[in-house]
């Protein structure tokens, strides 16, 4: 095995997917059910491997939180997408315009596979981001191929086992690799390909995939912003442990958690004052502690650190969220206690570069136009969170004059759950959206299909050479 050139072996189980999807045809549903169900199963059957996998790779990653993120919320998801297929898979009626020529037609839309889908994977989510677009790729009817992160080399080596266990290689293959790995992936003629990560990667990702014109959703990032209103429902306890349980629940390494908190400014200080009570009833201790993660490598800890000396260099208050004041400095395990970034400068590296870490920036406000301004100067983000009372006039001024993947009220994150609601980003933050109904429809090819009424209207409406009258009728009747 070890002789077998990479990128030659990428082609070949290209190749070998693409014809088992024109020898298959389009799977019907029961096909469809049962490739959801071993899906599923890979993930409940094997939960305390993936978890341990995940916790190797990362030195330490809560596996309580692992098995909701990483296993439950896949699982969920799945199984919603078993119980609406037979609905979402039935042909789309649509209605035919009232015009002569198409009189009696009937028109609809059938939904196909697109046939055999790239998956890129990010390293901070690992299992939930190659089966959460894996359903809805086998949902589609699609065949698929997966490169995970080197960044996880246990995680990606145990998937490839798993995947090998559940799958034929005609249906799902995975190639854990390094960068020669990655660049040949991107650069195969998939019917579709998704990439998950960084901006920056995300260009080269598109680079390669325009040679073959192959079309891409990219699910990438970027500063996700937190406005606090005056006009809260509920207390500040309530924002603060919302925002904390989310944010550190992967110790900030998240694409979605909360980048930089807009407050007003009497309320600067209160909402301090909330998020030191709110971690340390979540988190009384950090050395030991089995719910708080890692940072991932020695290279995003070092970046991490960057950003919060350079803030403390700048004269800028800088709170660490440290309850029992542990010795946090072993580089080794890559713990870093949480720090509240107070007021930094706008162009300092933690308000210019997405954080991917513990680090929360708060900025004080007087007028919510002030924090409006702030956000539309920079790249629209993957996702928005405003506390605040519902309906309200700040509500929609801040929804209508905003851009963003997504947009959660008095939560964070939330709207990711909820599989009825598209998932994607928008400019600088991705391309393309999926999840549930969007996400089966993201993965299909959707064909129109038309059928003519049995008479000749053509002949009939006087629409054919030679031109006359009746022809120009219709053209005015066209226009009105």
């Amino acid at each position: 095995m070890n002789d077998i050139d990479p990128v030659a072996h990428l082609r070949a189980v290209l190749e070998r997917q693409q014809a088992a999807q024109l020898a298959e045809g389009v799977p019907d549903h029961a096909t469809r059910i049962d490739r959801l169900t071993r899906l599923a199963a890979l993930l409940t059957e094997n939960e305390q491997a993936l978890c341990e996998s995940l916790r190797a790779d990362f030195g330490q990653r809560s596996l309580a939180n692992a098995a909701m993120t990483e296993i439950a919320f896949p699982v969920m998801a799945i199984n919603h997408v078993k119980k609406q297929l037979r609905t979402w898979m039935r042909d789309e009626r649509r209605k035919v315009p009232f015009l002569p020529a198409l009189l009696g037609a009937r028109a609809r839309v059938r939904y196909q596979p697109l046939g055999v889908v790239g998956v890129i994977v990010p390293w901070n989510f690992p299992v939930n981001l190659t089966v959460t677009p894996l359903t809805d790729i086998l949902a589609a009817g699609n065949r698929a191929m997966v490169k995970p992160s080197e960044f996880t080399p246990h995680n990606s080596a145990l998937l490839a086992e798993l995947f090998a266990r559940y799958f034929s290689e005609e249906e799902i293959a995975v190639f854990p690799g390094g960068l020669e790995v990655g660049a040949a992936f991107s650069a195969l003629p998939f019917d579709h390909l998704i990439f998950t990560g960084a901006g920056s990667v995300a260009r080269h990702v598109m680079r390669a995939a325009a040679d073959h014109l192959v079309p891409v959703t990219l699910e990438l990032g970027g500063k996700s912003p937190v406005i606090v209103s005056r006009e809260l429902p509920f207390g500040l306890d309530r924002v603060a442990t919302s925002m904390l349980d989310f944010k550190m629940s992967n110790a900030g390494q998240i694409c979605i958690a909360p980048d930089y908190v807009f407050v007003p400014e009497e309320s600067l200080r209160p909402l301090i004052d909330a998020l030191r009570r709110a971690f340390a009833r979540m988190y009384p201790r950090l050395k030991d502690n089995p719910d708080y993660t890692s940072i991932v490598n020695e290279r995003h800890y070092e970046r991490l650190k960057g950003y919060r000396d350079a803030a403390v260099a700048a004269g800028t208050e800088v709170i660490e969220l440290n309850p029992a004041g542990e010795d946090l400095s072993d580089p080794a395990a890559r713990r870093m206690a949480p720090c509240l970034i107070v007021d930094p400068v706008a162009d300092s590296p933690v308000m210019r570069n997405e954080i991917f870490g513990p680090l929360l920036p708060i900025l004080p406000y007087r007028h919510v136009d002030e924090a409006i301004a702030f956000i539309n100067r920079r790249d629209h983000p993957l996702a928005l969170y405003y506390y605040g009372r519902p309906g309200s006039a700040e509500l929609d001024q801040v929804l209508s004059r905003t851009q963003s993947g997504g947009v959660t009220v008095n939560d964070v994150a939330a709207h990711t759950g909820c599989e009825s609601l598209p998932f994607g980003g928008v400019g600088p933050s991705g391309m393309g959206a999926y999840h549930g109904f969007e996400g089966f429809k993201r993965f299909s090819h959707a064909r129109a299909v038309y059928v003519q009424s049995r008479l000749s209207l053509a002949d009939l409406f006087g629409l054919r050479p030679p031109y006359g009258p009746r022809y120009r009728a219709v053209i005015d009747r066209m226009m009105k």
